[in-house]
């Protein structure tokens, strides 16, 4: 692992930057996160390929890892799947930020009775993003129990990291249709759709477009691993340079097939240039929560 933080501090500092700023990476209650591997492993059916863990460690050791590679600030993406998990890990979600203070406050939420009430706890309490997986969740990001939430975030100006894309597994309220009908009603909701949108990159950042607080994170997307099975279209890479300010790097640590490092790469390759990657890989997203606490 030495050399992934130093391929990861190099690759930084190359650039002249104090380090990354990483918007969806997984820290959960063990538990959970093991039922999560153990998804993984089992070629679960939302993914339907060979997905091995790379980081699969304690959770101070990937605490101290992610450190290593310069990550300046991180977060603590968590997601209900059904009704009544939502409010135990927001509690859990708080107590980590609490303890590890380079971690954004992170919350999540699910379409349910008392929805508005606890987003509203969480908000209060100092959360700084949160975590929407329509996929997992198998909600309508329009069901009508969710418009307050929607409301308060857009007002409080929080921004939520939404996998609304149907990759790797189409859902039956993923795709961009759903986000479109729901940025009609709330065109101010700090969006961040995650893994670029994947596979339907085009339409997510048409949408990014024409709605400016729109953003994509990066996560898993130009890899190797990713565009093995859903690659980016070359003809829409002109939309990358055009909507540069509004990037942001997400990884997925610790939940990737290959080393953190190849998605720093991964994005380099893009010939984008170095000022675009400096946006992606830390600006964009100090200035959206600040550059975190000091090396």
């Amino acid at each position: 692992m030495e050399d992934d933080s130093l391929d990861a501090v190099r690759f930084w500092e190359r650039l002249g930057l104090p380090g990354i700023i990483d918007v969806h990476t997984h820290f959960m209650p063990e538990q959970v996160l093991r039922k999560v591997w153990a998804y993984f492993d089992s070629v679960g059916p939302l993914t339907g390929l060979e997905w091995p863990i790379t980081y699969r460690y304690e959770e101070e050791q990937r605490i101290a890892l992610i450190r290593s590679f310069g990550v300046r600030r991180f977060t603590s993406m968590l997601y209900p799947h059904k009704p009544g998990m939502a409010p135990w890990l927001n509690g859990w979600a708080a107590g980590f930020a609490a303890r590890v203070p380079d971690c954004l406050h992170t919350a999540t939420f699910f379409p349910e009775e008392g929805v508005g009430a606890y987003v509203k706890e969480a908000v209060e309490s100092g959360a700084r993003v949160f975590k929407s997986h329509l996929q997992v969740g198998a909600y309508d990001p329009n069901d009508l129990l969710l418009e307050p939430v929607w409301g308060l975030l857009a007002e409080a100006g929080v921004p939520v990291v939404m996998h609304c894309g149907s990759g790797p597994a189409p859902g039956r309220f993923t795709g961009p249709e759903p986000v479109g009908r729901l940025l009609a009603r709330h065109p101010r909701l700090r969006l961040i759709v995650a893994h670029m949108g994947m596979p339907e990159y085009g339409e997510f950042l048409a949408l990014a477009q024409a709605y400016p607080e729109v953003r994509l994170d990066t996560t898993m997307a130009f890899t190797d691993f990713s565009e093995g099975f859903t690659p980016f279209p070359a003809g829409e890479r002109g939309w990358l340079a055009d909507l540069g300010d509004r990037i942001l790097l997400g990884t997925d640590f610790p939940n990737i097939p290959y080393p953190y490092v190849h998605q720093l790469e991964a994005l380099e390759r893009l010939g984008l240039g170095e000022e675009w990657l400096r946006a992606v890989c830390y600006r964009n997203a100090e200035a959206l929560f600040g550059p975190g606490p000091a090396s």
